[in-house]
């Protein structure tokens, strides 16, 4: 960060013979007796400006607590998978069903004794009945031998789930620890990936507006969601998912994107 300039040097404007001096924030030319930049509209204090050099020069001596300085840093909770393992629940709940319960022979085709008349004959002492085949659930009719089939398969296919659906939850859980961000004065940064892993970052100047987002369910377990609106190509709209201390997050990344903006004289229009 380059060093601010000193609060007492002026200069002469030749041709209209006043005396002039740096705005120590902006480094435009004003009056030397400006009270006030009409460029930045900073107040023109001793106190602060004095303040402003000395944190200038800080940084310009020790420039990892700079602009690289970390203002913060943090990973996704595994909060973030609620709604993934509700549905991991009931898919596994059907799992269950299907290598449990013979599903298919509420459509096996049955064979039925329907009466069909009140008759007694006072001689053999038999009623007169019929025989007939009725269809499973919902008429549906099919034979023995394909229900065997049906079990076959929807045994493998329940089994599978069981396999499958942990494996899926264990790479979201991995996917979601392998992520990171880190917040400094001038860009976020973030990095995903399990094998590739993959480096971008966003600039404090381009962010245009943001939120932060908590359900009842996040403020029990303190996290939440902030979420970036921004001028940047490959991330218009970026969020930090169910981070902790987000509130913390979302106060630090206002506070850098102002003075980004300042600093690069950046005004966005709505």
């Amino acid at each position: 960060m380059p060093k601010f300039p000193k609060y007492k040097v002026m200069e002469i404007d030749v041709t209209s013979n006043k005396r002039t001096k740096l705005c120590p924030f902006c480094a435009e030319v004003i009056m030397a007796r400006a009270l006030k930049c009409r460029y930045c509209g900073e107040i023109l204090n001793p106190d602060r400006i004095k303040a402003v050099e000395k944190a200038a020069t800080s940084d310009a001596q020790n420039p990892a607590e700079g602009n690289n300085k970390i203002l913060f840093a943090g990973k996704p909770s595994l909060w973030a998978m609620t709604g993934f393992v509700v549905k991991s629940a009931v898919i596994l709940i059907l799992a269950f069903y299907l290598t449990r319960s013979p599903v298919e022979n509420l459509f096996v085709t049955k064979p039925v004794q329907k009466k069909t008349s009140a008759v007694y004959d006072s001689l053999t002492g038999n009623e007169n009945i019929s025989s007939s085949s009725a269809g499973g659930l919902l008429g549906l009719k099919i034979s023995e031998n394909q229900a065997e089939v049906i079990a076959k398969y929807r045994v493998a296919f329940g089994t599978g789930l069981f396999i499958l659906v942990p494996l899926l939850l264990a790479i979201k859980a991995l996917g979601l620890k392998t992520k990171s961000y880190e917040v400094t004065l001038d860009r976020i940064e973030y990095s995903r990936g399990i094998l590739d892993r993959k480096v971008d970052n966003i600039d404090m100047f381009r962010i245009i507006d943001m939120k932060l987002r908590r359900s009842l369910l996040d403020c029990v377990t303190g996290v939440g969601s902030v979420t970036l609106f921004t001028t940047d190509k490959s991330d218009p709209q970026f969020t930090f998912e169910k981070i902790r201390n987000s509130r913390k997050l979302y106060d630090t990344i206002k506070k850098a994107s102002l003075d980004a903006d300042r600093k690069t004289n950046v005004i966005h229009v709505e």
